[in-house]
């Protein structure tokens, strides 16, 4: 073997489970610290504490502060789409497809992976900031769009009177009360002197949106 083609077996060699447990760990870190504290409150060092990790760590797995808040946000994309997406067959194949089982298909799935797994609160706060920051079009564009455009489509189908410009409104209306309800959903319990039940917020959340578009 020459040097050159050593090199290039290196250069391929799969990643140790050693390495891609401590990659996770970073990312994890990073999504938290990113959460907690936004993306111009949070350091390398930050998310480097929170990881239990030395700060040269972090830059191997993440690279700078920017490249490593678009990895943690795009780590989670494609599982949060293709969920939505199966979500939306299922609905299609039931026979007679309602404006409500749209946007429960879209919806569902996020309050049913972070029931999973907590994580994924932290990661409806990154989806917030990138939603409301103009500096993150481009995640937007590459990881969230496609799938909107898809769901937005079928209300589009399901509301022949009303403009896209309507749907589109009501539909990051619909988003962002999505997010909120994820994101602060204790804020309920408080203001109603008792504790909510998740899974009826949902419901209502669906009626409530799905209310909003058709009008």
């Amino acid at each position: 073997m020459t040097a050159q083609q050593s090199t290039d077996t290196k250069r391929k060699r799969a990643p140790s489970k050693r390495a891609l447990a401590t990659r996770e760990r970073v990312l994890d870190a990073a999504e938290a610290v990113f959460a907690l504290r936004g993306f111009d409150g949070s350091t390398i060092r930050d998310i480097a504490s929170e990881a239990g990790e030395p700060v040269g760590t972090i830059h191997h797995h993440g690279g700078g502060k920017e490249a490593l808040f678009q990895q943690t946000v795009a780590r989670r994309a494609d599982l949060l789409a293709q969920e939505r997406l199966k979500a939306l067959e299922r609905a299609r194949a039931s026979g007679e497809l309602t404006l409500e089982a749209v946007m429960d298909a879209f919806m569902r799935p996020l309050f049913a992976l972070s029931a999973i797994e907590p994580r994924w609160r932290n990661y409806a706060r990154l989806v917030a900031f990138v939603s409301v920051d103009a500096r993150w079009r481009g995640i937007s564009a590459r990881h969230f769009d496609p799938t909107a455009a898809v769901f937005m489509g079928e209300i589009l189908g399901l509301l022949p009177g009303v403009s896209r410009q309507q749907v589109v409104e009501g539909f990051v209306y619909s988003v962002s009360a999505m997010l909120a309800l994820l994101t602060t959903r204790d804020r309920i319990g408080d203001l109603g002197g008792g504790e909510a039940i998740e899974a009826d917020q949902i419901d209502r959340l669906v009626r409530y949106c799905a209310a909003g578009l058709a009008h």
